[in-house]
């Protein structure tokens, strides 16, 4: 089977430290100035991922060590170079596909620049993850006894390449759907392109709040570095599931809405016994901060791929192809990858969890009749 390497950056500053605890009690300033400094590096060895019928890979975390507003800030062919050398390093371990993560995958033109310039190919993974996250919105709609073909749904971040698939993924199967992003023009073009063929009502918006008040079901898929989800617009027993890193709902959410349901949508069982160890301490785990046998599913997308020796530039650019989705989700399922269990604002969500989020919606239905 082919090897792997996926690139890595610190999507908050917890994250830094995860990756380097040496960061730890640092000022942000003084760490976010370092990372402009620090070379790439390979940072974790992922080993023990092996499908039902036997085939294995391994593969490597490799950082590009920049913060999601540095990614975006810098001068863009000073991230690509740095993107690029973080591939190099994927190369010389034996990888033979690059998937790119979080803001590496969303800088510029989304990975085609890139794949043009990388000497081996390059997936951003967004087809597993918009796949993943489709089945995570309607998961937690069954849990929280939501009726898909009768709710309304929103879909916050529905001009980008993920929030426009996923509009197309979930309109069969909803009544009516709001598309909501921030830029006018663009979002007033994708609606006219998708309006004709989409079998549900459906409308636009710039106005997140509003549309988030009106939905039963909200998935959000935006590159923000800041939160977009408040708790005072959600409605009484609604789904929210982000694919988003840095996540969109604000953490207030979990502390102020005990009614409302939230998931993390784009994490994925992997078939196996997944191991992550340091290079540099390989005696020492690589935290993730993901629960034992779990990768997010644009680092499964990046695997699958290498299993299914498909070294192909299979995800780039703005607009993915549904079949494309479709058929990496196929393969996946085939890999004996699957839908990990649920979680919101990185811990794991109980049973029980869930029993009290229906009845504090109940409760909160009943107060207000």
């Amino acid at each position: 089977m082919a090897k792997f390497c996926f690139v890595i950056h610190p999507v908050s500053f917890e994250d830094v430290v995860r990756y380097e605890p040496g960061a730890a009690g640092k000022g942000r300033p003084i760490v976010a100035k370092i990372l402009e400094w620090m070379p790439e590096y390979a940072a974790a060895h992922l080993t023990g991922i092996r499908t039902p019928d036997g085939r294995e890979t391994e593969g490597w975390f490799v950082a590009a060590p920049l913060l999601p507003e540095q990614m975006l800030e810098l001068p863009r062919e000073e991230v690509y170079a740095r993107i690029l050398r973080a591939i190099d390093i994927g190369v010389e371990l034996g990888a033979e596909i690059a998937g790119l993560g979080a803001f590496t995958g969303v800088v510029g033109d989304a990975g085609v620049t890139l794949a043009a310039r990388a000497p081996i190919p390059v997936t951003t993974g967004n087809s597993l993850t918009i796949a993943a996250g489709v089945r995570s919105l309607f998961r937690g709609a069954a849990e929280m006894g939501i009726d898909a073909s009768v709710a309304t749904v929103a879909v916050v971040g529905a001009t980008g390449s993920i929030g426009s698939a996923c509009v197309e993924l979930i309109a069969p199967h909803v009544r009516e759907l709001i598309m909501v992003a921030r830029n006018e023009t663009r979002l007033r073009k994708a609606h006219a392109e998708l309006a004709r063929r989409l079998p549900c009502a459906s409308s636009y918006t710039l106005d997140i709040s509003a549309a988030v008040r009106r939905a039963d079901l909200v998935l959000t898929a935006t590159s923000s570095t800041s939160d977009v989800i408040e708790p005072e617009d959600l409605r009484t027993g609604a789904v929210v599931c982000e694919l988003s890193l840095p996540h969109d709902v604000s953490r207030r959410v979990a502390l102020e809405r005990p009614d409302v349901l939230v998931i993390e949508g784009g994490n994925m069982r992997v078939p196996g016994d997944l191991r992550a160890q340091r290079v540099r301490e390989p005696d020492r785990a690589f935290d993730l901060n993901l629960p034992r046998g779990t990768l997010l599913a644009c680092m499964s997308e990046t695997a699958v791929l290498a299993l299914e020796n498909r070294c192909e530039s299979f995800t780039l650019g703005r607009g993915i192809d549904i079949a494309q989705v479709r058929e990496i989700e196929r393969m996946a399922a085939n890999c004996g990858f699957g839908l990990a269990d649920m979680r919101a604002f990185d811990t794991a969500i109980t049973r029980e969890q869930v029993a009290a989020v229906r009845a504090a919606a109940a409760q909160r239905r009943n107060l207000a009749s």
